[in-house]
């Protein structure tokens, strides 16, 4: 089985989790972020997929985030806002991201990785 590893190269947590990929003999497709950001439809599939809040999808360490004061804006917004505002520009995505078959997973997190794909 193949996944999709959605990473920025120059993100240590997205380096990290390529080499435990490679290390564990994931067959994996990878997709730079920031040259072809995830899609709104994308990303409404992907939430769908994960069980997790949208919230989630966020990267709330980012500049961009901050910039925008995105910490005080998203509660006000609806979740049509939010996924437009997300397929805008990768940067503002939780990054990485592994998309499997019937599986998302957001951030790297060694254990959930590890029960989805070992």
């Amino acid at each position: 089985m193949k996944v999709l590893f959605v990473e920025y190269p120059k993100c240590t947590t997205c380096q990290k989790a390529k080499k435990w990929l490679e290390a564990n003999g994931v067959e994996f497709i990878d997709r730079h972020i920031k040259e072809e950001n995830p899609t709104r439809e994308e990303l409404i599939e992907w939430h769908k997929r994960s069980g997790l809040p949208l919230k989630k999808f966020f990267n709330t360490s980012g500049m961009i985030y901050r910039e925008l004061g995105l910490k005080d804006k998203l509660p006000g917004m609806t979740e049509e806002e939010q996924f437009n505002l997300l397929a805008t520009d990768g940067m503002i995505v939780k990054r990485p991201i592994l998309v499997g078959e019937d599986f998302v997973l957001v951030g790297f997190k060694e254990k959930e990785w590890e029960a989805k794909l070992i």
